[in-house]
């Protein structure tokens, strides 16, 4: 049995086959340019790559609910030229093997709940802090969903003495997407996060967003673990910062495990999303 998994981001899809236990057998990575092009690629790759079943996650938002007339879409994002893009309707006209449909961030929470660091506990909310941020949340070891997916990049915070930063989201006045994603810490530093340095004041303020998020996680859906990932959170300093203000803001109120265990970095590091596609892909081939 081989396995497929997309991983559509927003700057690129990533390809890949493999197996039910999460091994890449090969993978390519392509830019996301116009719906025509990318998925041209993503047709070919799949052609020369004959696979059984394929797991999908996708930038967003995207129609979830099977009974909504726009499920397989992406549907109101920004990214232009993919607004009502019907994905899922494309990949079944050009491969005949069960689909799993899902958003790029549930894919990768699948992953790391399966075959990364929360594979042992039954509740995990998974959170990419890059470009943007998303989280998936899993519960009773199956993907969270409600009338849609959660959005939770875009829950409202509280706004920190002296910061006037302007949020950058285009949608909110205080978010934590438009506090603290990447595009945030470059606006606030002029520069990329990666030449920020680690001492840098901006990443205190990053911190305490990140901790007041995981509160409301925590309050929210009572998960077992919290995995911070993206680029931003390769600013392995920003972990003590963010236990540290979470206890505080939590103040006991809530009994959560040790905060070394409780909000942690990716087990799968980058490969969260396409394990998390093989694996959804067996779960489709299951199902069908």
């Amino acid at each position: 049995m081989i396995l497929g998994a997309i991983e559509a981001g927003g700057t690129k899809f990533v390809c890949a086959t493999g197996d039910e236990t999460g091994n890449v057998f090969d993978r390519v990575s392509i830019p996301t340019t116009t719906p025509a092009e990318t998925m041209a690629a993503v047709d070919a790759y799949f052609k020369a790559h004959p696979v059984d079943a394929i797991g999908i996650g996708s930038f967003g938002p995207i129609g979830v609910n099977p009974d909504d007339p726009k499920y397989g879409y992406i549907t109101t994002t920004p990214k232009p030229g993919w607004g009502d893009f019907d994905f899922l309707g494309h990949l079944k006209q050009h491969v005949d093997v069960p689909l799993y449909w899902t958003t790029d961030v549930n894919e990768a929470a699948y992953g790391e709940a399966e075959m990364g660091i929360a594979k042992d506990v039954p509740n995990s909310i998974y959170v990419t802090i890059g470009t943007g941020v998303g989280a998936g949340v899993i519960s009773h070891n199956e993907i969270f969903n409600g009338r849609t997916h959660t959005e939770l990049g875009h829950m409202r915070l509280n706004r920190l003495p002296g910061d006037d930063f302007e949020n950058n989201c285009p949608y909110h006045d205080i978010c934590l997407e438009g506090m603290a994603a990447g595009p945030a810490v470059g606006k606030r530093t002029g520069k990329a996060g990666k030449d920020v340095a680690e001492d840098d004041p901006v990443w205190a303020t990053v911190a305490d967003y990140i901790a007041q998020a995981c509160v409301n996680l925590t309050v929210s859906f009572a998960p077992d673990t919290i995995i911070l990932n993206g680029g931003v959170m390769k600013q392995k300093q920003l972990f003590p910062i963010i236990r540290e203000k979470f206890a505080a803001y939590l103040n006991g109120y809530e009994e959560v495990p040790a905060l070394d265990q409780y909000i942690v970095p990716a087990g799968l590091g980058d490969n969260s999303g396409v394990v998390g596609g093989l694996l959804l892909a067996k779960l489709a081939l299951s199902e069908a």
